[in-house]
């Protein structure tokens, strides 16, 4: 019934007043974890668009106050997430979660931050400065370097958010948007962005591949350019290279990073 609802006054048919309860019960499965913005099904990824439906609404509804933290105010419409300690997730000032975003135990959120429908899976780092946008699903055992930007994804919905499978590698200044996926184990190097429309070619074989939108399980990517040609000249524009791939001897933590170095991808 609370999707029906929803649903219904997202679409106009209900006054929002109606739909109140259902939207902060919706919200409130999100802070939980009981509900999610994309989920796996038979190895392909759902959107539940009602959720980011329910998000919006739910701003809708909020007004703006005042929250005070120790010496650090702030003003804003969605409070921030409560119990961290009961939940087993760790926050360094001046990090922050938003209330809505889901947390497993074990995540680590150093001074970087987490919005409303996101969610973070265990053993997960979010270092300084990273950031990870509403409705994104980050895996388990995900490394978010330094600076790392995962865009948000709420309009329109049904867009499918950026997602991060388990035991990837976000390189420091990398940057992910517009629902792009990167898949399972795999490595972006420092300063990589990825965009729905971000040509990553592979050039590992004897001819390329090109993927758009998500980079390949296991594979390792760096920043790059390729030539293009228009009326005023050849110019060069930016892409994303596959130079490898991870394999078993390369999966602990420790040999990762020493064969990253070996291939001279900075992280």
């Amino acid at each position: 019934m609370s999707r029906e609802l929803i649903e219904a006054a997202f679409a106009g048919k209900v006054d929002l007043t109606e739909a109140t309860e259902a939207v902060e019960a919706a919200i409130a499965e999100l802070d939980q974890g009981t509900q999610r913005v994309a989920e796996q099904v038979d190895g392909e990824w759902k959107v539940n668009s009602w959720l980011m439906q329910a998000i919006l609404l739910y701003f809708r509804l909020r007004k703006s106050e005042t929250i005070d933290i120790g010496p650090f105010e702030y003003h804003d419409k969605i409070p921030l997430k409560r119990n961290l300690a009961s939940q087993e997730i760790r926050v360094v000032p001046p990090g922050m979660v938003r209330y809505g975003a889901f947390c497993e135990p074990g995540v680590i959120v150093m001074p970087g931050y987490v919005n409303i429908g996101a969610r973070v899976g265990s053993g997960t780092m979010v270092d300084t400065w990273a950031t990870v946008g509403s409705c994104a699903q980050i895996g388990r055992n995900v490394h978010l370097s330094g600076g790392v930007g995962i865009g948000g994804v709420l309009e329109p919905p049904g867009a499918r958010p950026v997602i991060v499978e388990d035991d990837a590698f976000i390189g420091s200044r990398s940057i992910v948007v517009e629902g792009a996926l990167i898949e399972k184990g795999a490595v972006l190097g420092a300063n990589t962005v990825i965009a729905a429309n971000t040509p990553i070619i592979d050039v590992t074989g004897e001819e390329p591949v090109e993927y758009r939108g998500r980079v390949p399980a296991g594979a390792i990517a760096v920043p790059g350019t390729r030539a293009k040609q228009f009326p005023a000249g050849t110019y060069q524009l930016s892409c994303a290279l596959i130079i490898g791939y991870r394999t078993a001897s390369t999966s602990e933590k420790t040999s990762l990073n020493d064969y990253l170095r070996e291939v001279g991808v900075t992280v």
